[in-house]
């Protein structure tokens, strides 16, 4: 069963989004937040697989719920990487962390192109417009909740043209340095789209293998999941719309 949290300040808004989910019996809405601090709060205590997120909240809205969730994503890594050097004698707050497992859709009837880099930089795993069909809302929360990431075709398109006419700043292009030859190949794939089958037949190699590779990346980057790592392949400049990475 896939755990859903609800997020909107609009009451009509979640009751519609819950009708629509739970015409599914491997969906189950656990709970509703009118704002971003209650959601913070929801997560913690109901711990969801996901959370559907509203970007456009009174008070605190969608993108601070992002925010806040990947300061204290930083901060658990961090304490987590001294806890294993032995430094911090074993007393780890790990409530800090409780966020960083739920993985996040951002919901909204927006589309500004600011919003979309803003999430997706903060850790949301995928973005859908509220005009969404049910059925893609649906397999929305199941592919995130299996780990993937997602954007809806429009987003996708506005993304491609965004960052593919950026200037490539050298701070990004020096991040890639701490890449092995073979995984900027699986890099500049995962930045075209590309499934960890897909990548193995590429480079010849297991899907298994592909998959180990992406966790490296993942790992090297700090990436939280693919969609991190296309953002990263496109700033980069490891990937151009109609060139090779």
């Amino acid at each position: 069963m896939i755990r859903v949290l609800l997020v909107d300040d609009q009451p009509l808004v979640r009751a519609g989004v819950r009708s629509l989910l739970e015409r599914d019996e491997d969906i189950e809405v656990v709970g509703e937040s009118e704002d971003g601090r209650a959601a913070l709060a929801d997560i913690d205590r109901l711990r969801p697989d996901v959370v559907l997120l509203d970007l456009q909240m009174p008070g605190m809205d969608g993108l601070a719920v992002l925010r806040e969730r990947e300061r204290r994503r930083v901060d658990t890594s961090a304490s987590r990487r001294d806890d294993t050097a032995g430094r911090t004698g074993g007393h780890v707050d790990r409530s800090q962390g409780r966020h960083v497992d739920t993985r996040v859709v951002v919901l909204t009837t927006f589309g500004e192109d600011d919003n979309v880099f803003t999430a997706l930089r903060l850790g949301a795993s995928g973005f859908l417009l509220k005009d969404a069909e049910p059925r893609t809302l649906r397999d929305a929360v199941r592919t995130v909740a299996q780990g993937e990431a997602l954007l809806s075709p429009g987003v996708t398109r506005r993304v491609i043209e965004r960052l593919s006419d950026a200037t490539v700043a050298p701070e990004a292009a020096a991040r890639l340095d701490v890449l092995t030859d073979r995984e900027r190949d699986v890099l500049a794939l995962v930045g075209r789209g590309m499934s960890n089958q897909e990548i193995g037949a590429e480079l010849h190699l297991s899907p298994a293998t592909a998959r180990t590779h992406v966790g490296r990346v993942l790992t090297k980057l700090g990436a939280r999941d693919r969609v991190g790592l296309v953002v990263i392949a496109y700033e980069s400049g490891l990937v151009r719309p109609g060139r090779e990475g």
